[in-house]
């Protein structure tokens, strides 16, 4: 072949490669937009168990197109406490099920039954709809005109690599032995590793064997490698990541990898079946039967780990240990992707942040039974590392009630760190308010209203908490003025002097702006929950 035609042919191979890595961005990201909500609640509602949870990891990964999207929510509840390790890996295994939906959608309407003469309508009404349209149909349009967009690209892959017919034979590729099998492997992994996205090589693998390029044992070895190359962007990206998201990309290496050697073992068996029951699908039919196979091999895989994810999941934590700050352990800056997740677990941060600082309150009081003290230094390095990553969540005030809630989360850390201001720097009036026996009524109701905000918090009764917040504050506010009044006639009466009676005025001005604080940190906690639900 002359270069001529060789580097046009090139050329357009890879720009057919980028146009349908380009349209399956665009397709998932409308796809996001469009059901990214939807598909979030029913992943908390219906998972279960790594069962229902491979289920639900499957569907949802099929839906979005988008197997790190997935995996990314089921890190983000682990995060947010809403869902064990073990559950989680439920999704993230049927999110490896879900991802061979991709190779389907090229076999069967890509090659099989080119939809490439309807795309370039698709594209124009997907783009109408975007520019045009807002919210759900605007999405809509996005997700059209993605999809087009990919069938382009496999038609622009097809006219490319068909150049290569007849120069590029199965002959010049290692195979026919354990040895060449592994070099493939290694092929597929480093395909994924330079396109980022395993679904990109699937696609040119398919067309590869579709024009007889590559035979079937060729084409399964390379997606198996592609399989295993998609744990290499995972292990990358949680580089750096918490415990969590470390623990799984450690599960993506050890699951993968044990499942491409058992696909190995399985590819000439599954071809004597083939060639069995039909000895002429491969050669007519490879195409899908390679797809048949990816699914096939994936859905083994996981069917032979479910029975063993807890443990698994054990292993897993065991190998990876959780050291991060108790408080701000759940921070991951791989959820800042999912802006709902991440500002749930920055809730959930200052929650425990508020409970610390009720707990130190009580302690500092004299109620040694509820109170505990805490490290105020520590305390507000967490609370500044919780500012750092709530100002890091990306949110539009067109995003109602993710807005509202990022809204709410400001006047908690405000209101939060006033209070450790009153904790660490009035010091002396806490000692004064701990110390008087004239303030012993109102400190201990102020103490036993602390203990049930926190038993409140604690069992997730946050209207019950703002109630009890409430009633703390107007009971500590109706006492200020009897209360000076109260001091003036012992100062009158030579009990007490001026000095004592300034501390002991300080020490209930003290107790109602901690009151106060506390009550406006319980009341926009319950208002962020109940925003979150909504």
């Amino acid at each position: 072949m002359s270069y001529e035609i060789l580097i046009p042919a090139i050329i357009k191979g890879f720009g057919g490669l980028g146009l349908f890595l380009l349209g399956m961005v665009i397709m998932t990201e409308g796809l996001r937009s469009l059901a990214g909500d939807m598909i979030k609640n029913a992943l908390m509602r219906f998972t279960k168990s790594p069962y229902s949870g491979a289920l639900t990891g499957t569907i949802s990964t099929i839906l979005l197109q988008s197997s790190s999207a997935t995996t990314v929510m089921a890190v983000g509840f682990v995060g947010a406490g809403l869902m064990s390790f073990p559950q989680a890996l439920g999704i993230i295994f049927g999110a490896n099920i879900g991802s061979t939906a991709t190779g389907w959608l090229v076999a069967l309407f890509g090659l099989k039954f080119s939809l490439s003469s309807i795309a370039m309508p698709l594209i124009f009404l997907g783009v109408i709809g975007k520019l045009f349209f807002k919210g759900k149909a605007a999405s809509f349009g996005y997700a059209i005109a993605g999809f087009g967009l990919i069938f382009v690209g496999i038609a622009s892959l097809q006219e490319g690599m068909g150049h290569f017919e007849g120069i590029i034979s199965p002959e010049h590729l290692s195979s026919g032995s354990w040895a060449g099998s592994i070099k493939l492997v290694l092929l597929g992994i480093a395909a994924t590793l330079i396109t980022q996205a395993s679904s990109a090589g699937v696609a040119a693998t398919l067309t590869a064997l579709y024009l007889h390029t590559i035979n079937f044992e060729q084409a399964a070895a390379l997606v198996i490698g592609m399989d295993v190359g998609t744990t290499v962007t995972a292990v990358l990206a949680s580089i750096g990541g918490s415990a969590s998201v470390r623990q799984t990309g450690l599960s993506h290496v050890i699951y993968n990898c044990l499942t491409a050697v058992m696909a190995l073992c399985l590819i000439a068996p599954y071809v004597f079946f083939l060639e069995t029951i039909n000895p002429s699908f491969l050669e007519t039919h490879a195409e899908i039967a390679l797809v048949a196979f990816h699914t096939f091999f994936n859905t083994l895989g996981v069917l032979l780990i479910l029975p063993f994810a807890k443990q698994f999941a054990a292993l897993m934590e065991k190998i990876i240990k959780s050291e991060e700050p108790p408080f701000t352990r759940r921070l991951d800056k791989q959820l800042l992707k999912e802006p709902s997740l991440a500002l749930e677990v920055a809730r959930i941060s200052i929650e425990r942040e508020f409970v610390a600082l009720l707990e130190h309150i009580n302690f500092i009081l004299g109620d040694f039974a509820c109170g505990k003290r805490t490290d105020l230094i520590s305390l507000q390095l967490s609370l500044d590392e919780t500012q750092e990553y709530v100002d890091s969540i990306k949110i539009q005030p067109k995003e109602v009630h993710e807005w509202q809630r990022m809204v709410f989360l400001a006047h908690l850390l405000d209101h939060l760190q006033r209070l450790h201001e009153r904790c660490d720097e009035d010091a002396k009036r806490a000692h004064y308010a701990a110390s008087s026996m004239n303030l012993q009524e109102e400190r201990n109701g102020f103490c036993a209203k602390n203990e049930k905000i926190i038993e409140a918090i604690t069992s997730k009764n946050f209207s019950l908490a703002t109630k009890y917040a409430k009633e703390s504050n107007e009971t500590i506010n109706n006492a200020i003025e009897p209360f000076r009044e109260f001091i003036a006639t012992k100062i009158a009466e030579d009990k007490i002097d001026i000095p004592e009676g300034n501390q002991q005025r300080e020490a209930i001005k003290w107790i109602s702006r901690v009151s106060t604080h506390i009550w406006r940190i319980a009341y926009y906690l319950e208002r962020t929950v109940m925003e979150t639900v909504n």
